[in-house]
């Protein structure tokens, strides 16, 4: 199924760019979500967590976290580097474990969370910005990850939730 996804995000994105040669991202990432859920069929049979896309997105941010706050001293992973770890890998496992729930309101309710834990994953970086333990290039890096972050959740509970009204009134 990943080379379906990644070859239908080229497809996509070729789609949506302009004559400039910019690309409306959100358009694409949109129409992604769309045909991830589409070859779900709705509950996640015939697709893998891995293959979704705010999934990867979530992973990539927690591991690039990780990498970042590894090499700190003590006191910075002790305080600042715990949380930040700990938010960034917590969006990724909520993403993961609402997909493993039975009900759709279950999988809504941890996408709700890893929704929240992206703003706590926000301040903890903006910490270490103004800590100097992260440069304003990194800072942005993440900061580009945590903007799209919410967008790519909000397209997931928007998809569940159709799907859920699709499951209950019978059109499967």
């Amino acid at each position: 199924m990943r080379v379906n996804i990644e070859a239908k995000r080229e497809e996509l994105m070729a789609k949506h760019r302009d004559a400039t040669g910019r690309v409306d991202v959100a358009k694409a990432m949109a129409e992604l979500s769309e045909y991830e859920f589409g070859a779900m069929g709705g509950g996640g049979a015939g697709m893998a967590l891995e293959d979704l896309s705010v999934y990867r997105l979530a992973d990539q941010l927690s591991d690039r976290v990780w990498d970042l706050v590894v090499p700190w001293d003590w006191f910075a992973k002790k305080t600042v580097g715990d949380q930040l770890v700990r938010a960034a890998d917590s969006i990724v496992a909520n993403i993961a474990e609402g997909y493993g729930r039975y009900f759709f309101g279950e999988y809504i309710q941890f996408l709700y969370y890893s929704r929240g834990l992206v703003h706590e994953a926000r301040v903890w970086c903006e910490k270490a910005l103004k800590r100097k333990l992260i440069t304003p290039e990194v800072y942005q890096e993440l900061k580009a990850i945590l903007d799209r972050l919410p967008l790519e959740i909000n397209k997931v509970v928007k998809i569940v939730r159709s799907r859920e009204r699709e499951w209950k009134h019978g059109n499967r």
